[in-house]
């Protein structure tokens, strides 16, 4: 099988050493030359490109699947829209819009829920932020263009890497200027990219599926739980420096009943109490 992939990051690169290994052949678009170098030596097909320059990325080939996983690099200097809507645009003006599969990596920041109530594929997408504002955008753009394509909502990613700055902000005594008792959705990289593996294989053509682990935790389990593992205090939030009505809100919590019953994934890290000590370990 032909994998393309688009944003090959902290969860794109995992997916396209997955496929790898698996025996399939693997394009990366990149914008660094290094990372082409990287991605060549690992035996697969690096293509310079970047999705805000539209000639760059006019001639991506057809594959079986393409896996759209771009993220914001903020040292870029581009906005939000221009990487997640513009960029997408240019993608599907391409040969690539025409494969049998497009996997579509977005985030549950299109529900703009607050008051702790449980949400799943078929609530409301009303996003309160500007980015949840423009991930439905780019939603909406890519169901337009492909209808048949399959978005991946995703809770916050974590895993091995992603805890250091939390970490050190604990281990400092650092105040967190968080809402304590807000809920925290989460997905361990290596579910999500099983996730992404399963909706390659079963996924149901034009679906979306709202990817998280099976428990929310508030911030404050989730870095008191941190911050035991690794030795430091207890987190301090500072509570009082919120903007108002900021405590009121507890977010939402996401429902992954879809990720399971239909793609049939069994995490790995159902919940933050197995996922934290391994990632913190590795």
């Amino acid at each position: 099988m032909r994998r393309l992939i688009i944003g090959c990051g902290y969860v794109g690169r995992r997916a396209a050493d997955a496929w790898s290994r698996r025996g399939d052949e693997i394009t990366v678009l990149t914008r660094s030359p290094a990372h082409a170098t990287e991605f060549h030596r690992l035996g697969w097909q690096p293509v310079l490109g970047d999705v805000t320059q539209p000639a760059t990325v006019a001639d991506l080939p057809a594959v079986d699947t393409v896996l759209y996983a771009v993220g914001l690099d903020r040292r870029a200097r581009q906005s939000q829209r221009d990487v997640y809507v513009e960029g997408l645009r240019n993608v599907l003006d391409s040969p690539a819009a025409r494969s049998d599969r497009f996997i579509y990596i977005s985030s549950t920041s299109v529900y703009g829920q607050e008051t702790g109530e449980w949400v799943d594929e078929s609530s409301a997408c009303e996003p309160v932020s500007d980015g949840g504002r423009v991930c439905l955008e780019a939603e909406q753009t890519l169901r337009r263009e492909i209808p048949t394509a399959i978005i991946l909502r995703l809770a916050g990613i974590y895993g091995p890497g992603r805890l250091i700055a939390r970490v050190e902000a604990l281990r400092t005594g650092e105040p967190l200027r968080f809402n304590p008792g807000a809920w925290l959705n989460l997905i361990h990289v290596d579910d999500a990219v099983a996730a992404i593996l399963a909706s390659d294989e079963r996924a149901t053509a034009g679906t979306i599926y709202l990817i998280a682990d099976d428990r929310p935790n508030t911030r404050r389990q989730f870095y008191s739980q941190v911050a035991s593992l690794v030795g430091a205090p207890a987190p301090r939030f500072l509570e009082q420096e919120l903007p108002t009505g900021e405590l009121e809100r507890l977010n939402k919590r996401c429902a992954n009943r879809r990720l399971r019953d239909d793609l049939g994934v069994e995490l790995m890290f159902a919940t933050t109490d197995v996922g934290l000590p391994a990632s913190l370990r590795s």
